[in-house]
Protein backbone atom coordinates (compact mmCIF):
# COMPACT_ATOMS: atom_id res chain seq x y z
CA UNK A 1 0.00 0.00 0.00
CA UNK A 2 1.28 3.45 -0.94
CA UNK A 3 1.93 6.04 1.77
CA UNK A 4 -0.66 8.13 -0.08
CA UNK A 5 -3.36 5.58 0.80
CA UNK A 6 -2.65 5.63 4.54
CA UNK A 7 -4.73 7.60 6.99
CA UNK A 8 -3.33 9.83 9.72
CA UNK A 9 -3.59 7.24 12.50
CA UNK A 10 -1.64 4.68 10.47
CA UNK A 11 1.01 7.18 9.40
CA UNK A 12 1.49 8.49 12.93
CA UNK A 13 2.22 4.94 14.14
CA UNK A 14 4.74 4.34 11.35
CA UNK A 15 6.48 7.64 12.02
CA UNK A 16 6.50 7.18 15.80
CA UNK A 17 8.02 3.70 15.45
CA UNK A 18 10.57 5.09 12.94
CA UNK A 19 9.38 2.61 10.34
CA UNK A 20 9.35 5.58 7.98
CA UNK A 21 10.71 9.09 8.44
CA UNK A 22 8.47 12.13 8.57
CA UNK A 23 10.72 13.74 5.96
CA UNK A 24 10.07 10.92 3.51
CA UNK A 25 6.33 11.00 4.17
CA UNK A 26 6.09 14.77 3.76
CA UNK A 27 8.17 14.75 0.58
CA UNK A 28 6.03 11.96 -0.86
CA UNK A 29 2.86 14.01 -0.36
CA UNK A 30 4.48 17.19 -1.71
CA UNK A 31 5.59 15.41 -4.88
CA UNK A 32 2.07 14.02 -5.30
CA UNK A 33 0.46 17.42 -4.79
CA UNK A 34 2.76 18.93 -7.40
CA UNK A 35 1.52 16.27 -9.83
CA UNK A 36 -2.23 16.46 -9.15
CA UNK A 37 -2.81 20.13 -8.35
CA UNK A 38 -2.49 21.57 -11.88
CA UNK A 39 -5.51 19.45 -12.85
CA UNK A 40 -7.55 19.58 -9.66
CA UNK A 41 -6.70 23.07 -8.37
CA UNK A 42 -7.41 21.87 -4.85
CA UNK A 43 -4.40 23.41 -3.04
CA UNK A 44 -4.24 27.21 -3.31
CA UNK A 45 -1.32 28.07 -1.03
CA UNK A 46 1.48 25.77 0.07
CA UNK A 47 4.09 25.88 2.82
CA UNK A 48 6.19 23.06 1.42
CA UNK A 49 9.58 24.46 2.48
CA UNK A 50 8.40 25.01 6.06
CA UNK A 51 6.78 21.56 6.13
CA UNK A 52 10.02 19.87 5.08
CA UNK A 53 11.95 21.73 7.77
CA UNK A 54 9.39 20.72 10.39
CA UNK A 55 9.62 17.09 9.24
CA UNK A 56 13.41 17.16 9.64
CA UNK A 57 12.95 18.42 13.19
CA UNK A 58 10.47 15.61 13.89
CA UNK A 59 12.98 13.02 12.68
CA UNK A 60 15.73 14.56 14.82
CA UNK A 61 13.50 14.54 17.89
CA UNK A 62 12.43 10.94 17.30
CA UNK A 63 16.07 9.86 17.25
CA UNK A 64 16.33 10.77 20.94
CA UNK A 65 12.82 10.44 22.40
CA UNK A 66 9.24 9.36 21.78
CA UNK A 67 6.70 11.14 19.62
CA UNK A 68 5.13 14.17 21.27
CA UNK A 69 1.63 14.13 19.84
CA UNK A 70 -1.05 12.02 18.20
CA UNK A 71 -0.23 13.57 14.81
CA UNK A 72 3.52 13.90 15.32
CA UNK A 73 5.11 14.38 11.91
CA UNK A 74 1.88 13.70 9.97
CA UNK A 75 1.21 15.94 6.92
CA UNK A 76 -2.27 17.48 6.82
CA UNK A 77 -4.12 20.10 4.80
CA UNK A 78 -6.63 22.72 5.94
CA UNK A 79 -9.46 24.66 4.36
CA UNK A 80 -8.51 28.19 3.29
CA UNK A 81 -10.89 29.77 5.80
CA UNK A 82 -8.68 28.84 8.79
CA UNK A 83 -5.98 31.31 9.78
CA UNK A 84 -2.48 29.81 9.69
CA UNK A 85 0.40 31.92 10.91
CA UNK A 86 2.39 33.31 7.98
CA UNK A 87 -0.24 32.40 5.38
CA UNK A 88 -3.05 34.41 3.80
CA UNK A 89 -6.76 33.90 4.34
CA UNK A 90 -8.45 35.42 1.31
CA UNK A 91 -11.89 33.84 1.28
CA UNK A 92 -11.33 33.82 -2.49
CA UNK A 93 -11.12 37.65 -2.55
CA UNK A 94 -8.07 39.21 -4.18
CA UNK A 95 -7.98 42.30 -1.96
CA UNK A 96 -7.09 40.07 1.02
CA UNK A 97 -4.13 38.40 -0.69
CA UNK A 98 -1.42 40.71 0.68
CA UNK A 99 -2.12 40.31 4.39
CA UNK A 100 -0.43 37.41 6.16
CA UNK A 101 -1.93 36.11 9.38
CA UNK A 102 0.04 36.59 12.58
CA UNK A 103 -1.74 33.93 14.60
CA UNK A 104 -3.21 30.47 14.08
CA UNK A 105 -6.89 29.73 14.39
CA UNK A 106 -7.79 27.91 17.60
CA UNK A 107 -8.32 24.67 15.71
CA UNK A 108 -4.92 24.99 14.00
CA UNK A 109 -3.22 25.57 17.36
CA UNK A 110 -4.68 22.32 18.66
CA UNK A 111 -3.59 20.34 15.59
CA UNK A 112 -0.07 21.77 15.72
CA UNK A 113 0.12 20.96 19.44
CA UNK A 114 -0.35 17.31 18.46
CA UNK A 115 2.55 17.54 16.01
CA UNK A 116 0.65 17.93 12.72
CA UNK A 117 2.60 19.38 9.79
CA UNK A 118 0.50 21.63 7.57
CA UNK A 119 1.23 21.23 3.86
CA UNK A 120 -1.04 24.05 2.73
CA UNK A 121 -4.52 25.49 2.39
CA UNK A 122 -7.30 24.35 0.09
CA UNK A 123 -9.75 26.14 -2.16
CA UNK A 124 -13.22 27.43 -1.25
CA UNK A 125 -15.95 29.49 -2.93
CA UNK A 126 -15.82 33.19 -2.08
CA UNK A 127 -16.64 33.76 1.59
CA UNK A 128 -17.49 30.03 1.79
CA UNK A 129 -21.01 31.01 0.73
CA UNK A 130 -21.76 28.40 -1.90
CA UNK A 131 -21.77 24.64 -2.37
CA UNK A 132 -19.59 24.85 -5.51
CA UNK A 133 -15.89 25.66 -5.12
CA UNK A 134 -15.02 28.44 -7.54
CA UNK A 135 -13.80 32.00 -7.04
CA UNK A 136 -12.29 34.87 -9.01
CA UNK A 137 -8.96 34.76 -7.16
CA UNK A 138 -7.97 31.09 -7.25
CA UNK A 139 -10.37 29.63 -9.82
CA UNK A 140 -12.36 26.41 -9.84
CA UNK A 141 -11.62 23.12 -8.10
CA UNK A 142 -12.36 19.91 -9.99
CA UNK A 143 -13.58 16.53 -8.79
CA UNK A 144 -10.75 13.97 -9.16
CA UNK A 145 -13.11 11.21 -10.26
CA UNK A 146 -14.25 13.33 -13.20
CA UNK A 147 -12.84 16.83 -13.68
CA UNK A 148 -15.96 17.90 -15.59
CA UNK A 149 -17.90 17.54 -12.33
CA UNK A 150 -18.09 19.66 -9.21
CA UNK A 151 -16.11 18.92 -6.06
CA UNK A 152 -18.91 20.56 -4.06
CA UNK A 153 -18.34 23.21 -1.44
CA UNK A 154 -17.51 25.07 0.49
CA UNK A 155 -14.84 22.54 1.59
CA UNK A 156 -14.52 21.38 -2.02
CA UNK A 157 -10.78 21.90 -2.31
CA UNK A 158 -10.22 19.88 0.83
CA UNK A 159 -12.41 16.97 -0.26
CA UNK A 160 -10.87 16.90 -3.75
CA UNK A 161 -7.37 16.83 -2.26
CA UNK A 162 -8.13 14.03 0.22
CA UNK A 163 -9.91 11.98 -2.46
CA UNK A 164 -6.75 12.10 -4.57
CA UNK A 165 -4.49 11.32 -1.58
CA UNK A 166 -2.95 14.78 -1.23
CA UNK A 167 -2.61 14.66 2.58
CA UNK A 168 -3.13 12.22 5.41
CA UNK A 169 -6.22 14.09 6.63
CA UNK A 170 -7.89 17.47 6.15
CA UNK A 171 -9.98 19.99 8.08
CA UNK A 172 -13.17 21.68 6.88
CA UNK A 173 -16.17 23.62 8.12
CA UNK A 174 -19.89 23.21 7.47
CA UNK A 175 -22.80 25.65 7.85
CA UNK A 176 -24.88 24.32 4.95
CA UNK A 177 -23.46 20.97 3.94
CA UNK A 178 -19.98 22.38 3.34
CA UNK A 179 -18.20 19.26 4.66
CA UNK A 180 -20.85 16.67 3.89
CA UNK A 181 -21.67 17.54 0.27
CA UNK A 182 -17.98 17.50 -0.79
CA UNK A 183 -17.41 14.29 1.19
CA UNK A 184 -20.31 12.65 -0.66
CA UNK A 185 -19.27 13.97 -4.09
CA UNK A 186 -15.58 13.03 -3.73
CA UNK A 187 -15.88 9.74 -1.85
CA UNK A 188 -14.24 10.66 1.45
CA UNK A 189 -15.31 10.50 5.08
CA UNK A 190 -16.64 13.81 6.39
CA UNK A 191 -17.61 14.80 9.92
CA UNK A 192 -19.50 17.94 10.99
CA UNK A 193 -19.32 18.65 14.72
CA UNK A 194 -22.43 19.49 16.74
CA UNK A 195 -23.61 22.54 18.65
CA UNK A 196 -20.57 24.72 19.50
CA UNK A 197 -18.40 21.69 20.22
CA UNK A 198 -15.44 23.09 18.27
CA UNK A 199 -14.33 26.74 18.56
CA UNK A 200 -14.35 28.77 15.35
CA UNK A 201 -12.11 31.62 16.49
CA UNK A 202 -9.64 32.43 13.76
CA UNK A 203 -11.84 31.64 10.78
CA UNK A 204 -12.89 33.90 7.91
CA UNK A 205 -15.58 34.93 7.51
CA UNK A 206 -16.18 34.86 11.24
CA UNK A 207 -19.82 34.03 12.01
CA UNK A 208 -21.21 36.58 14.48
CA UNK A 209 -24.96 36.03 14.12
CA UNK A 210 -25.81 33.64 16.94
CA UNK A 211 -28.50 31.72 15.04
CA UNK A 212 -26.02 31.08 12.20
CA UNK A 213 -23.07 30.38 14.47
CA UNK A 214 -24.81 27.47 16.14
CA UNK A 215 -25.32 25.86 12.70
CA UNK A 216 -21.56 25.86 11.99
CA UNK A 217 -19.61 22.66 12.55
CA UNK A 218 -15.88 21.97 12.10
CA UNK A 219 -14.36 18.56 11.50
CA UNK A 220 -12.33 16.20 9.38
CA UNK A 221 -12.40 15.24 5.74
CA UNK A 222 -10.57 11.96 5.98
CA UNK A 223 -9.73 8.51 4.66
CA UNK A 224 -11.12 6.68 7.67
CA UNK A 225 -13.65 6.96 10.46
CA UNK A 226 -10.86 6.49 13.00
CA UNK A 227 -9.25 9.67 11.67
CA UNK A 228 -12.54 11.57 11.92
CA UNK A 229 -12.84 10.43 15.53
CA UNK A 230 -9.22 11.39 16.32
CA UNK A 231 -9.53 14.86 14.79
CA UNK A 232 -12.73 15.46 16.72
CA UNK A 233 -11.00 14.39 19.94
CA UNK A 234 -8.21 16.87 19.26
CA UNK A 235 -10.20 19.95 18.24
CA UNK A 236 -13.41 19.58 20.28
CA UNK A 237 -14.00 21.32 23.61
CA UNK A 238 -16.14 18.43 24.81
CA UNK A 239 -15.66 14.68 25.21
CA UNK A 240 -18.46 12.63 23.62
CA UNK A 241 -20.48 10.32 25.86
CA UNK A 242 -19.52 6.66 26.06
CA UNK A 243 -21.90 4.64 23.94
CA UNK A 244 -22.80 1.18 22.74
CA UNK A 245 -24.30 1.03 19.28
CA UNK A 246 -26.58 -1.79 20.43
CA UNK A 247 -28.53 0.76 22.49
CA UNK A 248 -29.47 2.78 19.40
CA UNK A 249 -32.27 2.55 16.86
CA UNK A 250 -31.58 3.40 13.21
CA UNK A 251 -34.20 5.71 11.72
CA UNK A 252 -34.63 6.06 7.97
CA UNK A 253 -36.52 9.35 7.47
CA UNK A 254 -39.63 9.31 5.30
CA UNK A 255 -39.05 12.16 2.83
CA UNK A 256 -41.62 14.63 1.63
CA UNK A 257 -42.93 13.72 -1.82
CA UNK A 258 -41.13 16.69 -3.41
CA UNK A 259 -37.65 15.52 -2.34
CA UNK A 260 -36.07 13.65 -5.28
CA UNK A 261 -33.48 10.89 -4.95
CA UNK A 262 -31.68 8.85 -7.58
CA UNK A 263 -32.52 5.15 -7.79
CA UNK A 264 -28.92 4.11 -7.01
CA UNK A 265 -28.75 6.37 -3.98
CA UNK A 266 -32.06 5.02 -2.71
CA UNK A 267 -30.96 1.42 -3.21
CA UNK A 268 -27.64 1.90 -1.45
CA UNK A 269 -29.20 3.60 1.58
CA UNK A 270 -31.91 0.94 1.71
CA UNK A 271 -29.26 -1.78 1.71
CA UNK A 272 -27.99 -0.40 5.01
CA UNK A 273 -31.36 -1.11 6.60
CA UNK A 274 -31.25 -4.65 5.26
CA UNK A 275 -27.70 -5.15 6.53
CA UNK A 276 -28.53 -4.13 10.12
CA UNK A 277 -32.04 -5.58 10.32
CA UNK A 278 -30.93 -8.61 12.37
CA UNK A 279 -28.63 -6.74 14.76
CA UNK A 280 -30.21 -3.33 15.41
CA UNK A 281 -33.71 -1.93 15.64
CA UNK A 282 -34.60 -0.05 12.47
CA UNK A 283 -37.65 1.95 11.48
CA UNK A 284 -38.96 4.44 8.98
CA UNK A 285 -40.17 7.63 10.59
CA UNK A 286 -40.47 11.36 10.06
CA UNK A 287 -38.16 13.19 12.53
CA UNK A 288 -39.52 16.38 14.12
CA UNK A 289 -39.47 19.41 11.79
CA UNK A 290 -37.89 17.37 8.98
CA UNK A 291 -39.99 18.93 6.23
CA UNK A 292 -39.40 22.42 7.66
CA UNK A 293 -35.60 22.12 7.77
CA UNK A 294 -34.67 23.57 4.39
CA UNK A 295 -37.01 26.55 4.71
CA UNK A 296 -35.88 27.41 8.25
CA UNK A 297 -32.21 26.97 7.33
CA UNK A 298 -32.55 29.34 4.39
CA UNK A 299 -34.35 31.95 6.49
CA UNK A 300 -31.63 31.86 9.14
CA UNK A 301 -28.91 32.14 6.49
CA UNK A 302 -30.78 35.23 5.18
CA UNK A 303 -31.62 36.65 8.59
CA UNK A 304 -29.68 39.89 8.00
CA UNK A 305 -30.32 39.91 4.26
CA UNK A 306 -26.69 38.97 3.65
CA UNK A 307 -25.54 42.41 4.86
CA UNK A 308 -22.67 41.14 7.01
CA UNK A 309 -21.16 39.20 4.10
CA UNK A 310 -21.83 41.93 1.54
CA UNK A 311 -19.58 44.25 3.54
CA UNK A 312 -16.71 41.81 3.07
CA UNK A 313 -16.92 41.68 -0.73
CA UNK A 314 -14.67 44.73 -1.10
CA UNK A 315 -11.94 46.26 1.02
CA UNK A 316 -13.91 49.42 1.79
CA UNK A 317 -17.22 47.58 2.23
CA UNK A 318 -18.93 49.57 -0.52
CA UNK A 319 -19.61 46.79 -3.05
CA UNK A 320 -23.30 46.14 -3.78
CA UNK A 321 -24.29 42.54 -4.65
CA UNK A 322 -26.68 43.36 -7.52
CA UNK A 323 -24.17 45.76 -9.10
CA UNK A 324 -21.34 43.23 -8.82
CA UNK A 325 -23.56 40.54 -10.30
CA UNK A 326 -24.43 42.69 -13.33
CA UNK A 327 -20.78 43.69 -13.85
CA UNK A 328 -19.72 40.08 -13.83
CA UNK A 329 -22.52 38.69 -15.98
CA UNK A 330 -22.30 41.34 -18.70
CA UNK A 331 -18.64 42.43 -18.63
CA UNK A 332 -16.74 39.81 -16.59
CA UNK A 333 -15.25 42.78 -14.76
CA UNK A 334 -16.10 42.14 -11.12
CA UNK A 335 -13.67 40.75 -8.58
CA UNK A 336 -16.69 39.02 -7.05
CA UNK A 337 -17.79 35.70 -8.54
CA UNK A 338 -21.39 35.68 -9.75
CA UNK A 339 -22.03 32.72 -7.45
CA UNK A 340 -21.48 34.94 -4.42
CA UNK A 341 -23.15 38.11 -5.67
CA UNK A 342 -26.28 36.25 -6.83
CA UNK A 343 -26.47 34.33 -3.55
CA UNK A 344 -26.35 37.62 -1.64
CA UNK A 345 -29.03 39.09 -3.89
CA UNK A 346 -31.15 36.10 -2.92
CA UNK A 347 -30.39 36.59 0.78
CA UNK A 348 -31.67 40.15 0.48
CA UNK A 349 -34.81 39.06 -1.35
CA UNK A 350 -35.60 36.29 1.13
CA UNK A 351 -34.71 38.15 4.33
CA UNK A 352 -37.39 37.22 6.90
CA UNK A 353 -39.50 40.04 8.28
CA UNK A 354 -39.88 40.71 12.00
CA UNK A 355 -42.90 38.43 12.39
CA UNK A 356 -41.15 35.60 10.52
CA UNK A 357 -38.03 36.08 12.62
CA UNK A 358 -40.01 35.82 15.84
CA UNK A 359 -41.59 32.62 14.52
CA UNK A 360 -38.15 31.20 13.69
CA UNK A 361 -36.84 31.91 17.20
CA UNK A 362 -39.91 30.30 18.75
CA UNK A 363 -39.58 27.18 16.57
CA UNK A 364 -35.88 26.82 17.38
CA UNK A 365 -36.53 27.12 21.11
CA UNK A 366 -39.36 24.59 20.95
CA UNK A 367 -37.58 22.27 18.56
CA UNK A 368 -34.23 21.99 20.35
CA UNK A 369 -35.61 20.12 23.33
CA UNK A 370 -37.92 17.99 21.21
CA UNK A 371 -35.16 16.90 18.84
CA UNK A 372 -32.66 16.26 21.62
CA UNK A 373 -35.19 13.92 23.20
CA UNK A 374 -36.08 12.26 19.88
CA UNK A 375 -32.42 11.60 19.03
CA UNK A 376 -31.40 10.49 22.50
CA UNK A 377 -30.95 6.87 21.35
CA UNK A 378 -31.64 7.24 17.65
CA UNK A 379 -29.38 7.71 14.63
CA UNK A 380 -30.81 9.07 11.40
CA UNK A 381 -29.56 7.27 8.29
CA UNK A 382 -30.20 9.23 5.11
CA UNK A 383 -28.73 10.46 1.83
CA UNK A 384 -26.55 13.53 1.58
CA UNK A 385 -27.74 14.70 -1.82
CA UNK A 386 -30.16 13.31 -4.38
CA UNK A 387 -27.44 12.45 -6.91
CA UNK A 388 -23.68 11.95 -7.10
CA UNK A 389 -21.58 14.95 -8.16
CA UNK A 390 -23.20 16.73 -11.14
CA UNK A 391 -21.35 18.68 -13.85
CA UNK A 392 -19.95 22.06 -12.84
CA UNK A 393 -22.68 24.65 -12.39
CA UNK A 394 -25.69 22.36 -12.06
CA UNK A 395 -25.55 22.15 -8.28
CA UNK A 396 -25.53 25.93 -8.02
CA UNK A 397 -28.57 26.18 -10.28
CA UNK A 398 -30.44 23.71 -8.09
CA UNK A 399 -29.62 25.44 -4.81
CA UNK A 400 -29.69 29.13 -5.77
CA UNK A 401 -32.60 29.34 -8.18
CA UNK A 402 -35.04 32.18 -7.61
CA UNK A 403 -37.72 29.48 -7.86
CA UNK A 404 -36.52 28.24 -4.44
CA UNK A 405 -35.75 24.75 -5.70
CA UNK A 406 -33.39 24.37 -2.74
CA UNK A 407 -36.50 23.28 -0.84
CA UNK A 408 -36.42 20.08 -2.90
CA UNK A 409 -32.71 19.37 -2.53
CA UNK A 410 -31.54 20.63 0.88
CA UNK A 411 -33.67 18.89 3.55
CA UNK A 412 -31.22 16.05 4.18
CA UNK A 413 -28.29 18.44 4.54
CA UNK A 414 -30.08 21.33 6.24
CA UNK A 415 -31.48 19.23 9.08
CA UNK A 416 -28.12 18.76 10.83
CA UNK A 417 -27.21 22.44 10.43
CA UNK A 418 -30.56 23.81 11.54
CA UNK A 419 -30.58 21.75 14.74
CA UNK A 420 -26.81 21.96 15.32
CA UNK A 421 -26.37 18.17 15.16
CA UNK A 422 -23.18 16.15 14.61
CA UNK A 423 -23.17 14.30 11.30
CA UNK A 424 -20.89 11.73 9.69
CA UNK A 425 -20.71 10.90 5.97
CA UNK A 426 -19.41 7.52 4.77
CA UNK A 427 -18.86 6.45 1.13
CA UNK A 428 -20.99 3.38 0.44
CA UNK A 429 -20.78 2.88 -3.32
CA UNK A 430 -20.56 4.41 -6.78
CA UNK A 431 -22.96 5.13 -9.59
CA UNK A 432 -22.91 2.41 -12.25
CA UNK A 433 -22.64 4.54 -15.37
CA UNK A 434 -20.40 7.38 -14.21
CA UNK A 435 -18.48 5.65 -11.42
CA UNK A 436 -19.05 8.65 -9.12
CA UNK A 437 -19.02 8.19 -5.33
CA UNK A 438 -22.21 8.00 -3.28
CA UNK A 439 -22.22 8.56 0.48
CA UNK A 440 -24.63 8.11 3.35
CA UNK A 441 -25.19 10.54 6.21
CA UNK A 442 -25.50 9.57 9.88
CA UNK A 443 -26.99 12.13 12.27
CA UNK A 444 -27.74 12.15 16.00
CA UNK A 445 -27.78 14.58 18.92
CA UNK A 446 -24.71 16.28 20.35
CA UNK A 447 -23.06 13.86 22.76
CA UNK A 448 -23.78 10.80 20.60
CA UNK A 449 -20.69 11.26 18.42
CA UNK A 450 -19.15 7.97 19.55
CA UNK A 451 -22.24 6.06 18.44
CA UNK A 452 -21.97 7.75 15.03
CA UNK A 453 -18.32 6.72 14.74
CA UNK A 454 -19.13 3.13 15.74
CA UNK A 455 -21.88 2.90 13.13
CA UNK A 456 -19.60 4.56 10.58
CA UNK A 457 -16.90 1.97 11.18
CA UNK A 458 -19.37 -0.86 10.58
CA UNK A 459 -20.48 0.75 7.31
CA UNK A 460 -16.86 1.34 6.37
CA UNK A 461 -16.12 -2.35 6.88
CA UNK A 462 -19.24 -3.51 5.02
CA UNK A 463 -19.17 -1.16 2.03
CA UNK A 464 -15.46 -0.47 1.68
CA UNK A 465 -15.31 3.16 2.78
CA UNK A 466 -12.68 5.45 1.28
CA UNK A 467 -10.92 4.45 -1.91
CA UNK A 468 -8.29 6.82 -3.23
CA UNK A 469 -8.67 8.12 -6.77
CA UNK A 470 -5.50 6.92 -8.56
CA UNK A 471 -6.15 8.69 -11.86
CA UNK A 472 -3.26 11.12 -11.53
CA UNK A 473 -0.64 8.93 -9.84
CA UNK A 474 1.57 8.70 -12.92
CA UNK A 475 1.01 12.22 -14.21
CA UNK A 476 3.89 14.62 -14.34
CA UNK A 477 3.15 18.30 -13.87
CA UNK A 478 3.52 18.87 -17.61
CA UNK A 479 1.05 16.08 -18.46
CA UNK A 480 -1.47 17.38 -15.95
CA UNK A 481 -1.21 20.91 -17.31
CA UNK A 482 -1.71 19.60 -20.85
CA UNK A 483 -4.82 17.69 -19.76
CA UNK A 484 -6.24 20.78 -18.08
CA UNK A 485 -5.79 22.81 -21.28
Amino acid sequence: MSLLDLDAVSLSKKIASREVSSSHVVKTFIDHLNAINPTLNCLVEDRFDAALEEAKLVDYMLATKKAEGRLFGVPISVKECFHVEGMVTTGGLSYRSTHREKEDAQVIKRLKAEGAIILGKTNTPQLCFCQETDNKHYGRTNNPWDISRTAGGSSGGEASLIAAGGAAVGIGSDIGGSIRIPAHFNGVIGFKSGNRQVPHEGTFPYIQIREQERMLGIGALSKSVQDARLINQIISDETPEKASLNDFKLVFPIPHHRIPISRETFQLVSSIRDFFSDDLDTEQDKPPFFNDAAQLWQQIMSIDGGASLAKLMSEDGSAVPIAEYMKEKFFKSSSVHSYLSWALVGARLFKPNRKQTDTIYAMITRGDDLIQEYLDRRILVMPVYHTPAPPHGELYQELFSIRRTFLNYMPYVAYANLWALPSLVIPIGTSKEEGMPIGVQLVSRTGNEEALFQLGEKLEEKFGGYKRCHTYDQHSKEEAEAELV
